[in-house]
């Protein structure tokens, strides 16, 4: 178990690194990259809204199907 923790945290360590450098040596300068992160994070948000709202309203048109046929339970 201990391998496979220190495994993950050198993965993620790595991971976190080979990020940095690849902001580092971009081919775009500073400003123009953070603006493109930026709109990309945004759209990446609105597609999740997006998706959680549509999902929300399946679920919520399941649930009205559900309780509608539904037979009242026997008294008590």
């Amino acid at each position: 178990m201990r391998r496979l923790a220190l495994w993950s945290c050198g993965f993620l360590l790595g991971g976190a690194i080979g990020a940095g450098l690849a902001l580092l040596f971009a081919p775009q300068s500073g400003a123009a990259l953070r603006e493109k992160l930026r709109a990309r994070w945004a759209q990446v948000l609105e597609e999740g809204r997006q998706a959680a709202a549509q999902r929300r309203a399946e679920l919520e048109r399941e649930l009205a199907l559900l309780t509608r046929r539904t037979p009242p339970g026997p008294p008590g």
